[in-house]
């Protein structure tokens, strides 16, 4: 239900074809769009422990701060996709932003931490929007020789909001308050809806069948085992939370695997799962996800509950780890063309791995950061080989035809293995450990993140199924510029 090029009307040439001018304000309204809602996902980490002091709570309700957004976001984005090819692609691009800009605001006002979450998730439903629209939006003003430049483009400004998330989030929350982690979205969000309005070009694209079923299906199965995970973590394992939730959003589930076999036009194609190498690109993704997302979310609170840092002194400690995609995702992208994305999926994941893992040791002999920066370069470095190559890997798996399928198929996939991954590490955390004190945080945090770290280590079992293939030939290569090129992860999507 996304779209490859192919699809994609070419108003890059012949008449009516945007200017220099027009294109340059193309590539700024859909960079500082797409910067705004990846920025979202992370900048809220860092003032979570400041949202708790106001608005109360326990780890449950930090959790679904973060879940009710990427919940939202995963669900979406491929039925956002076929919506703006029928209604048009900028139209439902501004309707995203005003959605997000709004849902901004009032997140900013919620008096209680249950309509904090409930705006969370239409926040969601705006990223979902934008996430996608943005990078066809884009794509479409350009001849296919500058795609990839521009796309590079556009996936750097990702990479740069994963660095920045937690920095800004802390230095928005320590020097004003988290509530100001949202309004600064609202002038950004006008000016960019305004600018999207008046300066794109409307295009179109193949009206192909809305599969809601799907949408209702796969958004409550998640939502109702999370649920019944977290629910289960902290009043036990047996109580009617855990067994009705986690029954309940199985049976969902598997009832979204049924439609989308008989689907005409299914959000997820599963004949795409026939091709071990799609798979097993599918499990990386999912599991990677699982272990950064959930290990952010867990030290965040070690750093500041645990070790009494700041909100900025939290962010400024995440650079080690977050900040190294921008360096080494580039050459690690550059690399999987060459030696296979395998090759660097596998010990990347592992590293990863070990780097949490040291931390896990360490977490209640030190309160030195310094004998943290070794263990972040390391998982760092690991994750930032990973990245890049676990996309390339899944879309190289597939013809030309499926690609925009298959790269939904992957941003979906890992904005749901986010969910999860935050999901089970608070149940572990719930079962552990505690928020009421310094030792009960540590004693939760070390347990969870050793979940997090096996998380990577799953990742990089499952990826060992990723072959070399040449599946997508060169002539193909204008279809993959406009599908999500390899992006930072703790983003999407």
């Amino acid at each position: 239900m996304t779209t490859t090029l192919t699809h994609i009307p070419d108003a890059s040439s012949g008449p009516g074809a945007p200017s220099s001018g027009n294109k340059t304000m193309t590539i700024m309204l859909t960079a500082v769009a797409y910067f705004m809602v990846t920025l979202d996902a992370l900048v809220v980490v860092t003032a979570l422990p400041s949202i708790h002091r106001t608005l109360g709570g326990g780890i449950s309700t930090l959790q679904w701060t973060i879940s009710a957004y990427t919940i939202a976001f995963g669900a979406g984005i491929l039925t956002a996709s076929a919506i703006g090819d029928r209604l048009g692609r900028r139209r439902v691009y501004v309707v995203g932003l005003s959605l997000f800009t709004i849902a901004s605001a009032a997140c900013a006002v919620a008096p209680t931490a249950t309509l904090l979450i409930a705006f969370r998730a239409v926040q969601g439903v705006g990223a979902a929007i934008v996430m996608p629209l943005s990078l066809t939006i884009l794509t479409a003003a350009f001849p296919p020789e500058r795609r990839g430049a521009v796309v590079g483009i556009w996936g750097g400004i990702a990479g740069l909001a994963v660095a920045c998330g937690p920095l800004i989030g802390g230095s928005i929350t320590q020097g004003l308050s988290w509530h100001w982690i949202f309004w600064v979205n609202v002038p950004i969000g006008i000016l960019a809806t305004i600018g999207a309005a008046t300066r794109l070009r409307e295009t179109y694209g193949p009206k192909a069948d809305l599969d809601v079923p799907a949408l209702v299906l796969v958004s409550a199965g998640v939502g109702l085992l999370i649920w019944g995970l977290v629910e289960g973590g902290q009043d036990g394992w047996g109580s009617a939370q855990n067994v009705v939730g986690v029954l309940l959003g199985a049976v969902l589930l598997a009832g979204f695997v049924w439609w989308e076999s008989v689907a005409s036009e299914p959000m997820i194609p599963l004949h795409l799962f026939r091709r071990v190498s799609f798979s097993s690109a599918v499990g990386a993704q999912f599991f990677m996800a699982a272990a950064i997302f959930s290990a952010a979310f867990l030290t965040s609170q070690f750093f500041q509950f645990a070790l009494g840092d700041s909100p900025l002194g939290t962010g400024l400690r995440f650079l080690p780890w977050t900040a190294t995609p921008l360096v080494v995702a580039p050459i690690a992208g550059a690399l999987s063309d060459r030696i296979g994305a395998r090759a660097l999926i596998v010990p990347g994941l592992l590293m990863q791995a070990f780097g949490l893992g040291w931390i896990v040791t360490i977490a209640a002999m030190s309160s030195d950061y310094t004998a943290f920066v070794a263990p972040f370069v390391i998982a760092g470095v690991g994750i930032s080989m990973a990245l890049p190559s676990v996309t390339a890997g899944g879309l190289n798996a597939v013809p030309p035809s499926l690609l925009g399928k298959a790269s939904g198929t992957l941003n979906t996939m890992q904005q749901f293995g986010a969910v999860f991954g935050v999901a089970v590490v608070t149940a572990v955390f719930n079962a552990h450990g505690s928020l009421a004190s310094a030792t009960a945080v540590t004693s939760g945090y070390r347990a969870a993140l050793a979940v997090s770290a096996g998380a990577s280590v799953l990742g990089a079992i499952v990826a060992l199924g990723i072959r070399r293939s040449r599946v997508v030939a060169s002539e193909a290569l204008d279809d993959i510029a406009p599908i999500n090129r390899p992006l930072p992860v703790f983003e999407a999507s």
